[in-house]
């Protein structure tokens, strides 16, 4: 689920990178990451319970819903995920990343082609402010996917909660990728961010601002993962009649 869930998501950033379309960012960043993250629940849905983002299973473990026997594998399985759908869209468009940078890979500038793998913030985001921005982007996104999928809310059909769940991810990059493109999952972030390490970038990846930026899409969206879980369960599942959880589920 995660590896297709990258895979397209990020292949529609490098479109918007080559083509040198800014324009289009954000109307194909919000249907490319939207039907992304559709497909991947499509895909892994009836297997894993569509697990596609660490922050999200450890959060949902937090609150019950996920056993925590199971947590360690399934971040596993979703970082290697991460990794191989960035390895298959460097394959995949290898000759046009060479043509868009003249196979000088850089990490910022015009011809910068790290973003297409992971997120960098515009200049004036503050280390802080994206901390923020993650935090509160990630904790609506947990909110939103388990209103979508309790089935004593507003009893979407499960057919379509893919949809729904994708539409979800895809508004919130409209409202809060202005920042830092809202990765919003930090396998999604992290994986890719290692990969491009190892072919060419180089450490500026991780030592972009002295350090102190890798860890904002990881640490941010863990947090606010568990604070959505806990502000859905606090204020919407505790009020249902015979509130309880099934570990087996979310």
């Amino acid at each position: 689920g995660t590896f297709v869930l990258v895979l397209f998501g990020n292949t529609v950033l490098a479109i918007v990178t080559f083509d040198r379309a800014p324009n289009l960012g954000y109307a194909a960043a919000f249907w490319g990451w939207a039907l992304a993250l559709t497909l991947g629940v499509l895909v892994a849905g009836g297997v894993s319970g569509a697990h596609l983002n660490p922050a999200i299973t450890v959060a949902v473990t937090t609150v019950g819903k996920f056993p925590w026997r199971k947590i360690v594998p399934y971040m596993v399985a979703q970082y290697i995920g991460a990794f191989l759908a960035s390895v298959i869209l460097f394959v995949t468009y290898r000759g046009a990343l060479d043509n868009y940078d003249g196979g000088v890979r850089a990490v910022t500038g015009a011809n910068a082609t790290a973003g297409i793998f992971a997120s960098y913030p515009q200049e004036f985001v503050s280390t802080g402010n994206g901390l923020v921005d993650q935090i509160v982007g990630t904790a609506l996104l947990v909110l939103a996917i388990l209103a979508i999928t309790d089935s004593r809310n507003m009893a979407v059909p499960q057919g379509v909660q893919p949809l729904f769940i994708g539409l979800a991810l895809g508004a919130l990059i409209l409202c809060f990728g202005y920042n830092c493109g809202a990765p919003l999952n930090p396998a999604r972030d992290l994986a890719p961010r290692v990969f491009t390490a190892m072919a060419r970038w180089g450490v500026e990846v991780f030592s972009y601002r002295d350090y102190n930026w890798f860890w904002v899409p990881i640490v941010g969206p863990h947090i606010g993962a568990i604070v959505g879980a806990c502000g859905y369960t606090l204020a919407v599942e505790l009020h249902w009649p015979g509130s309880s959880y099934d570990m087996d589920s979310g």
